[in-house]
């Protein structure tokens, strides 16, 4: 059932940016796990030599695994096993712990039905691989929630680059401009708004402070993603699934 988008005055209708879309990052924003990521990380990294703390990984929240991993090697070159493997491992591992001990954050899923419950389309476009975003998928029935899904590892260059998110808007049909993105890492805000989305922050613990100033607002939880944000953020939802008639 769609119902009515929030009313506001004229004069605010008609100097809003019309959306038609919503297009969720998923670690860190539906799913808490950013922090397995990282306890993953620092155990296999270590396991080739490389001592991380939490502090050294938070500056690459939200950045595809395989950069990740390039970005270490790159400092700290070692021999075996390789790159690829290394990554595979870590995915593999994160994938395990949420299998057995994921869960969606408060108000994540209510923040999704809302924006389904508005008619405007609803995307997933995430740095994880597509394993990953399986496994998040299978919890609390959120695959049945989003019309469409990409992973990050299908495209040649992951966040900041703006490429997930306009293959995320060009495969919902719905132009990057008409689509707000949720985010919860600097490099996803810049992603976002690289590709000329709106973007709301969930900052992360130990995510950037610049965060507040790219993003064009910030939320302090997913479950504040409510009829209230349209009207701050100067914009105005538009039913686009019930124009498709799939609604």
């Amino acid at each position: 059932m769609i119902r009515e988008a929030p009313v506001a005055s004229d004069a605010v209708m008609a100097d809003a940016r019309p959306i038609e879309a919503v297009v969720f990052d998923m670690d860190g924003v539906l799913v808490d796990s950013e922090p397995m990521w990282r306890a993953v990380e620092r155990e296999v990294f270590a396991g080739v030599g490389i001592e991380l703390t939490d502090e050294d990984l938070y500056p690459t929240m939200g950045v595809r695994i395989a950069d990740v991993v390039d970005r270490w090697y790159r400092r700290h070159p070692w021999t075996r096993p390789s790159r690829e493997e290394v990554a595979e491992t870590i995915v593999d591992g994160v994938a395990r712990t949420v299998r057995e001990r994921g869960l969606l954050l408060d108000g994540a899923r209510d923040a999704v039905d809302h924006v389904r419950s508005l008619g405007l389309g609803v995307a997933l476009a995430s740095s994880s691989p597509m394993a990953l975003i399986l496994a998040v998928l299978s919890l609390d029935g959120l695959a049945a929630r989003f019309d469409v899904v990409v992973s990050g590892e299908d495209e040649e260059l992951g966040k900041p680059d703006p490429a997930v998110f306009l293959s995320a808007a060009r495969r919902l049909e719905i132009p990057p401009e008409r689509c707000l993105a949720v985010e919860d890492s600097i490099n996803g805000v810049r992603a976002a708004k690289a590709a000329g989305m709106l973007c709301v922050a969930v900052p992360a613990v130990g995510g950037d402070d610049h965060i507040a100033i790219e993003a064009d607002l910030v939320l302090g939880s997913i479950g504040e993603l409510d009829d209230r944000v349209w009207m701050r953020l100067g914009a105005v939802p538009l039913a686009s699934r019930s124009m498709r008639g799939d609604g």
